[in-house]
């Protein structure tokens, strides 16, 4: 594990490289006090815009990427999973770039059928080990479901909103033709850019606890 300048302590559950370059998708795992209660801001869809190193013409492109928080809930959580709803899948997992691949598939997908949530877990020894994370990630995201009661509170679990598009994005990061990161929730900003892209967004975290408080006193 990785600890950042707060002391969390970072690990990679799931990895899996993007078709060109970057990172087509990543699942974390923070461990830290109050790590769920900061993070959780970051839930939803976020946008970049850029200069594509992948264009010729050197235009602007826009990007998006949605990111999904959930706690890690303990395993006594009164959470029933039928097994006849899941989907389990295997394959083998793969490191950045291709390192640490296994020769066997070890990796583990669990599909909940009745709600299609997927969750994936190969950075363990074992099979084993990688059945019993995704087995309680699945749980966390059933118990989330479960306390919202409401089906219209899944984005809330999957992200704030349903699609990855433009105007349904948490937040934006532009880096072409000005620099600014602008929270449309809160309405928080900054013009340094690449230090919030590195992770200083202890000031958004801030923005957006004082406004769901605010907003949960209407």
């Amino acid at each position: 594990m990785r600890r950042d300048r707060k002391g969390f302590a970072t690990s990679v559950i799931d990895y899996l490289d993007g078709e060109e370059a970057g990172i087509k998708s990543i699942t974390l795992k923070v461990a830290g006090e109050n790590a769920y209660g900061f993070l959780k801001s970051e839930r939803g869809v976020h946008r970049l815009v850029r200069i594509s190193p992948f264009n010729s013409a050197g235009k602007s492109q826009t990007s998006f990427v949605s990111c999904d928080v959930m706690p890690d809930i303990k395993e006594d959580l009164d959470v029933e999973i039928n097994l006849d709803d899941l989907r389990i899948d295997t394959y083998r997992s793969s490191g950045a770039g291709g390192q640490h691949i296994n020769k066997t598939s070890s990796a583990i997908r669990i599909t909940h059928i009745p709600t299609g949530i997927v969750v994936q877990c190969q950075n363990e020894r074992s099979q084993f080990q990688n059945k019993e994370v995704a087995m309680q990630m699945l749980k966390a995201k059933l118990y989330l479901m479960k306390q919202e009661e409401n089906a219209e509170k899944l984005s809330d679990i999957r992200g704030d909103v349903k699609d990855i598009n433009f105007g349904n994005q948490i937040r934006s990061y532009v880096m072409q033709p000005y620099t600014m990161v602008k929270d449309h929730r809160t309405g928080a900003e900054s013009g340094n850019v690449n230090a919030v892209l590195d992770g200083d967004i202890d000031s958004f975290i801030s923005a957006y606890l004082k406004w769901i408080n605010l907003d949960s006193k209407k």
